[in-house]
């Protein structure tokens, strides 16, 4: 079997891709927040639908 190697260029990153892994990042994580904030409001408001309110 084949030894795995990688290149010296492979191996390290420019700093642009290190910023753009970052805002990759940080914008799935918002995306991540936002979709359970959708989500727990969708069930506020099917539980204030069927009369689960204090």
């Amino acid at each position: 079997m084949p030894a795995l190697t990688t290149t010296p260029d492979a191996a390290r990153a420019t700093p642009a891709a290190w910023r753009s892994r970052l805002l990759w990042l940080a914008l799935i994580w918002a995306a991540s927040v936002a979709a359970l904030g959708v989500a727990a409001y969708a069930l506020r408001l099917l539980m204030r639908a069927v009369g689960m309110s204090t």
